[in-house]
């Protein structure tokens, strides 16, 4: 019987924003599929070296590296920590990400950049500096974590919905001019997921919640595990013909306009 299609073993996958919720779940996932998981973030030491631990104890191979996404010299650098110590990075997930709610006419002009620049400079960064060694080895995987305000926009996410529908075009670019080099590029577009910063809105009765559950033809929010299987997907040798595509993960969410209120 040959090796499963989805299997991951000697894999190196950097997954940036690695350190808790929709991030750590796709790692987890990889981890468990065989991948040894490059743990990244940049608020704390402690945080990664928290984090690192939690997939060790999983049964994963793991080590920590602390660094911002949007500074080219620590790419850079990080990068090439990674690899003397690691070997080459096989799998690249572009999970950073950050989101600041405020109406655009009242958004300051370095908020919006902000996002812009974690959002959708970071993963060019970050991937343009990785790439390379894949062009060499002709192979690699990259996988964008955009979002479904790369298809709509909402209230208060301007830059946001800005940046992620920029990422789409990225990804779909990126395939268009790395494919040729046996790289495939692909994204996977989250929808709502009962993470514990959606904990305070997840509640019965309030108007989120419930204008979620009603949204989405599912019913439900979406499980952080059910991330897993798509990742491990994009991140295998069952996605080597799958090129500039995302994946949403939404229960069903762009498939449909909504219903009426009064439909069950």
């Amino acid at each position: 019987m040959g090796i499963s299609l989805f299997n991951l073993d000697g894999k190196i996958a950097l997954i940036t924003g690695s350190t808790h919720g929709l991030g750590m779940a796709m790692a987890m996932g990889l981890g468990k599929a065989g991948a040894t998981i490059i743990v990244n973030g940049n608020s704390s030491q402690k945080k990664i070296d928290d984090a690192v631990l939690k997939y060790q104890k999983a049964g994963i191979k793991a080590f920590g590296f602390k660094f911002n996404v949007t500074k080219e010299s620590e790419v850079i650098n990080a990068i090439q920590e990674i690899q003397n110590n690691h070997g080459a990075i096989d799998i690249l997930v572009n999970n950073a990400g950050i989101i600041k709610r405020t109406p655009l006419e009242e958004m300051e002009v370095h908020d919006f950049k902000e996002v812009i620049d974690v959002d959708l400079v970071s993963p060019f960064i970050v991937s343009k500096h990785i790439v390379k060694s894949m062009i060499n080895r002709k192979q690699g995987k990259i996988i964008n974590i955009c979002s479904m305000m790369s298809e709509l926009g909402r209230n208060t996410v301007g830059a946001y919905a800005a940046a992620k529908g920029g990422l789409k075009m990225l990804t779909q670019n990126m395939a268009t001019e790395w494919a040729k080099h046996n790289i495939q590029i692909n994204g996977i577009g989250p929808g709502y997921f009962a993470t514990s910063q959606t904990a305070p809105i997840r509640v019965e009765g309030h108007p989120f919640n419930d204008f979620i559950v009603n949204r989405t033809p599912s019913g439900k929010w979406g499980d952080p595990n059910d991330l897993a299987g798509a990742a491990i997907f994009l991140a295998s040798g069952a996605s080597n013909f799958v090129n500039g595509h995302i994946i949403y993960v939404d229960g069903g969410i762009l498939a449909t306009i909504g219903k009426p209120s009064n439909e069950n």
